[in-house]
């Protein structure tokens, strides 16, 4: 009674003050509602309820199917796996979206996965047209083109596709390292060495965003595996995650600021990438600056709770019960809502970016024909010529017929598998591109391996280059006397999900190696040349065979002008100029972490520890003497070229150095060269590789006696190493060897200069630590 009392009161003596507060409610009723755009960000996550800042911060993604408790009761939530994305929301095909919050005008996103082209669906429900994307040529093949410039094209070309088919945030690009060559999306990535992924990855983000369309740069960190990603622990040191898995994404992000970052699916150091502050942001966010919003890969990690309060913004593709989660985590203060106030302004400040929220008018209708040739030029700078011997190739005008062998001949292979995959018009094929190069192919050798392809009932059948080679003893006799030249296509695929198998998709089997000899003996017989073209995405064994081949033309996947590209380089259109960005080891065994992938126990790896610690690729063969079969940059060409007159600004280092080289095309046609730029520093504080490459450029085509000068700048970072006890980068004193040279072991000339004094170049947060000790590799005891 005494409430009701007191309320009527205030009522009666308080008639004035009531009808104020009842006009300020009319006005507060009538005042317009913040819009993204007009006012302030701040305004607008001021004006938010908790439900829409949390439905912002997980995607649209499909409601689960309820978890039974028996009896027929729900009891929650049955966890999706992880998953190749595909929603049919906006863009039938594309990976996910982002919820719309209208009453704030907060439109909704669209992601597409395409690491070598925009990954959505050819057809639509109600519709007849068929929406085809370019298959662009994969990572491993642009970076294996040291040449930025061609690499931002083909973002430009790839950008405009993400734009015109209605697509905001390209799931692209992956820039993990080739730690070990099993890895089965390799192909997606570009290197062993940080500074080309990093250089690459900045060119293709670019020329993408150069459309006013994002990126999403992958999979932040230590993601080098398939086997068990989901679970597994990445155990890297903390010098070994800043010198070569972390500085990729470093410069990338300095150079390019793509639009968002994507945490991994594995554990490093024992704590999911999404779920831990310190790398999303500590490094992230306030060592580096990155001024994006980071999304998790779809479905990774598994506290939502401690994903959004790590710094990883986005959760994709989202579910009902982890917008519920959340809330919930909020009114029971596990969770402070200025957490999501800081999320959300993030999101907010890239979708003021957006095409979705300028509202672009996208045509559905790109340019694919001259993408097409983009790619076709592209596919061509990246592809490698690992041997030409008595100059085999080019195939000039003496060669007229091929007898051409294996299944990837007739059936390339564009790219790799998983959500790398692309809805494609066509694949150009080898034999096509034989053709279309004015060639003639042996159609009996076509109808044999037509015949066989017809019997193969399993779709799933792997391509397996020659090994399926029908032919019989007396056509191959036949072909030899017949053709020309041999051409040998060999070809392997991998993709998301799965590694590679070191038997069957690494090695040759004994059958292919038994076939590719056999041809080789019938065309030596009749002295005629054997050709070999490599159509894979990653790294293979070559003993037991490549002394059979009198060349051999490393095409990696180059997307679906494959055929057109191969050709370009098999008739010398087109000289090869492509180096490795990867090494090739002679045997797996050789391979640094051989020991130790994919880690422990092995059929389902809890952990994998990264023993070699900054002794990956090169680093690893260089220091401690292992002879690779072709080493780090290396490729040849079919002209020569001299690289002379090394000159340094200054033999005493202050802070810059420039260095200058004469590159001259001493051959008969014309061609370009790429010279990378070593240095070996002193290791009185801390044991270094035997050198690193700091610098690197591609030559313009130079004609037959043209040269040019290349210039490169090495700064203080670029000479630091990360002092992992006092987390500080430092350029240390001593005498340091600068070498240019055309592959990590052609080295053409060298210089000294001197650094007078210790420089701290920049000091960092203690961070990401082991939780246990690692024993790694000590490289200044072997030199």
């Amino acid at each position: 009674m005494r409430f009701f009392k007191t309320f009527a009161l205030v009522v009666t003596s308080s008639a004035g003050l009531m009808a104020v507060s009842l006009c300020a409610a009319a006005q507060t009723a009538k005042k317009p509602v913040p819009q993204l755009g007009k006012n302030s960000v701040k305004e607008v996550i001021a004006a938010m309820t908790l439900r829409e800042k949390v439905t912002l911060l997980v995607g649209a993604g499909r409601a689960p199917k309820p978890k039974s408790a028996g009896n027929g009761v729900s009891n929650g939530w049955v966890p999706e796996p992880p998953m190749i994305g595909h929603t049919e929301t906006k863009v039938p095909g594309a990976a996910g979206n982002t919820n719309a919050i209208p009453r704030l005008g907060i439109p909704s996103l669209v992601l597409s996965d395409g690491p070598a082209g925009v990954r959505i669906s050819p057809t639509r429900k109600g519709d007849n047209h068929t929406y085809y994307a370019t298959a662009f040529p994969v990572g491993t093949l642009l970076a294996s083109s040291w040449d930025p410039t061609v690499v931002e094209s083909v973002g430009r070309a790839f950008g405009n596709e993400v734009k015109e088919y209605g697509v905001d945030i390209l799931l692209a690009p992956g820039v993990n390292i080739h730690r070990n060559p099993l890895n089965g999306r390799n192909f997606e990535y570009y290197s062993e060495d940080p500074l080309v992924a990093g250089k690459i990855a900045a060119a293709l983000i670019r020329g993408v965003q150069s459309n006013g369309v994002g990126t999403s740069i992958k999979h932040f960190a230590a993601n080098n595996q398939e086997t068990n990603r989901n679970y597994v622990s990445s155990i890297v040191s903390e010098r070994a995650l800043r010198e070569i898995y972390l500085k990729t994404f470093r410069l990338a992000i300095a150079e390019s600021n793509p639009w968002t970052v994507m945490s991994s699916y594995n554990r490093l150091n024992d704590v999911y990438t999404a779920q831990r502050h310190d790398l999303l942001t500590t490094v992230l966010r306030n060592e580096w600056k990155f001024k994006g919003f980071v999304m998790t890969d779809w479905g990774g990690g598994y506290d939502w709770v401690a994903e959004m309060k790590a710094g990883n913004d986005l959760i994709m593709p989202g579910r009902p019960d982890q917008i519920e989660t959340i809330i919930d985590a909020v009114q029971h203060d596990s969770l402070s809502v200025k957490v999501l106030d800081s999320n959300v302004e993030h999101m907010l400040n890239i979708i003021l970016k957006s095409p979705a929220f300028k509202q672009y008018a996208y045509s559905n209708h790109p340019d694919l024909k001259a993408h097409a040739a983009i790619a076709r030029r592209a596919a061509a700078e990246g592809m490698i010529l690992l041997k030409n011997q008595s100059q085999a190739l080019p195939m000039t005008t003496n060669v007229k017929t091929v007898a051409a062998f294996g299944n990837a001949t007739y059936n390339t292979i564009p790219g790799g598998t998983g959500s790398g995959e692309v809805n494609k018009a066509y694949t150009t094929s080898v034999y096509q591109g034989l053709l279309n190069a004015g060639y003639l192919p042996d159609e009996s050798l076509k109808n044999v391996y037509g015949r066989f392809f017809k019997s193969l009932t399993d779709p799933e059948h792997p391509h397996r280059g020659s090994s399926e080679l029908m032919a019989s003893d007396s056509l191959l006799k036949a072909t030899a006397s017949h053709n020309d030249v041999a051409l040998i296509t060999i070809s392997r695929n991998a993709g998301e999900g799965h590694d590679r198998n070191l038997e069957t998709n690494y090695n040759l089997t004994p059958e292919e190696k038994q076939n590719f000899k056999k041809i080789a003996e019938a065309f030596h017989g009749k002295g005629k040349k054997v050709i070999a073209v490599l159509n894979i995405g990653g790294v293979i064994d070559m003993k037991g065979w490549q002394d059979d081949a009198d060349a051999i033309l490393l095409a990696w996947q180059p997307g679906q002008e494959a055929g057109d590209a191969i050709a370009d380089l098999l008739s010398g259109k087109v000289n090869p100029s492509g180096k490795l960005a990867t090494t090739f080891p002679v045997s797996y065994s050789d391979v640094p972490s051989a020991k130790n992938f994919p880690g422990t126990p092995a059929e389902r790896p809890a952990q994998v520890i990264y023993q070699e610690g900054i002794y990956v690729g090169y680093r690893y063969y260089d220091t401690y003497k292992v002879k690779p079969q072709y080493e780090f940059g290396y490729g040849l060409s079919y002209t020569n070229f001299a690289v002379s007159n090394l000159k340094l600004s200054s033999t005493q280092f202050n802070g810059l150095l420039t260095a200058s080289v004469v590159v001259k095309n001493t051959g008969k046609v014309a061609g370009k060269e790429v010279v990378q730029i070593y240095i070996s520093a002193p290791t009185q504080t801390i044991d270094k590789p035997e050198q690193e490459l700091k610098a690197f450029a591609k030559t313009h085509l130079l004609q037959p006696g043209e040269s040019q000068t290349l210039t490169f700048a090495i700064r203080s970072a670029d000479l630091a190493s990360y002092h992992t006890r006092s987390s500080e980068w430092i350029t240390d004193a001593g005498k340091y060897t600068l070498k240019a040279g055309t592959s990590s072991r052609d080295i053409k000339q060298t210089a000294t200069f001197n650094v007078a004094k210790a420089l701290v170049v920049e000091k960092d947060h203690q961070v990401l630590q082991t939780p246990v000790n690692i024993t790694e590799y000590k490289g200044s005891a072997s030199k």
